[in-house]
């Protein structure tokens, strides 16, 4: 059940073709491109890959065609559902699949007491015996924030092994590093606080950025975790329009955008979920134009 967390990791996106159908060539491009950035694991079927709009031989489709492309890296898959029953399944899957871990997002809509909370983490893990699970906490989407007490309930399934942190609260990824139980890692789910939040005890960050500028996102965080304040800084406000631009709408709109105008499948998104707009476009463009043209190397 050991699974390396530290470092960079990328919530891939799911290109789509006019058709609407998965453009499994483009996505499997867009992995090869995060693996050559240098990128330490591979987050598919996350919000950033539209899971929820995803139907069962997509999903298995799409774990498949990560990992024949991850080059060695770990594959967490992500398997949440606001339905046990539902994410009991897709994480028992993703296990018989080959993924190394899954991302289990807190049930949305439902808004569970930490009982049940606990519970829904318990019948998961015990479907996928082994297999090393992610909380993520999210609570801009799920409607509710798991506070580092309801996680100080579920660090003691030893199946629950990481969170991602998404509050937007400094000061909760900080407490939550402060009780953090050894063995246990935080990680960053938000690219604009990463720097931030591995200053404060975070071993790594979970980045939607990754997926366009992998290389310097890698280098980021690389810098951030050996302690290279300079750097680390230097490549964060060097790269903040970008993240800025990369949230303007709900993700993963301006992330596909921006994916489709460098070539990696269309720009369109399953309902109800749209195309990012022409001023986000714009923005888009400008930010990514400043980001490669101050920063050696990007591909």
């Amino acid at each position: 059940m050991t699974l390396n967390l530290t470092g960079l990791a990328v919530a891939l996106a799911t290109p789509f073709t006019p058709a609407g159908e998965v453009d499994f060539p483009a996505f499997r491009r867009l992995v090869r491109h995060v693996v050559a950035g240098g990128v330490d694991t591979l987050v598919p079927l996350g919000t950033t890959g539209e899971a929820p709009t995803l139907i069962e031989s997509e999903r298995d489709a799409i774990i498949v065609a990560t990992l024949e492309e991850c080059g060695g890296r770990p594959v967490v898959v992500g398997t949440g559902s606001n339905a046990t029953h539902r994410a009991v399944a897709m994480t028992r899957r993703a296990q018989e699949l080959g993924a190394a871990g899954a991302l289990v997002v807190t049930p949305y809509y439902n808004k569970p007491s930490a009982d049940g909370l606990v519970a829904h983490f318990e019948a998961i893990a015990a479907a996928a015996p082994g297999l090393p699970l992610i909380a993520y906490n999210v609570p801009g989407r799920t409607g509710q924030n798991v506070t580092p007490a309801v996680l100080a309930r579920l660090w003691e399934n030893p199946q629950v092994v990481a969170v991602k942190e998404c509050s937007g609260s400094l000061a909760q990824v900080a407490e939550i590093a402060r009780t953090l139980p050894v063995g246990k890692t935080l990680l960053a789910g938000d690219d604009i606080l990463a720097v931030a939040a591995i200053a404060v005890g975070a071993s790594g960050l979970i980045s939607v950025l990754g997926n366009v500028l992998p290389r310097e996102t890698a280098a980021m965080v690389a810098a951030a975790l050996r302690g290279d304040r300079a750097e680390a800084v230097r490549l964060n406000l060097r790269l903040l329009p970008l993240i800025d631009a990369l949230f303007l709408e709900s993700n993963p709109s301006p992330v596909k955008a921006l994916l489709a105008q460098l070539g990696f499948g269309g720009d369109g998104l399953r309902l109800p979920l749209t195309p990012a707009s022409a001023a986000t476009r714009a923005r888009l463009t400008e930010a990514l134009a400043q980001a490669t043209g101050a920063l050696p190397g990007v591909s």
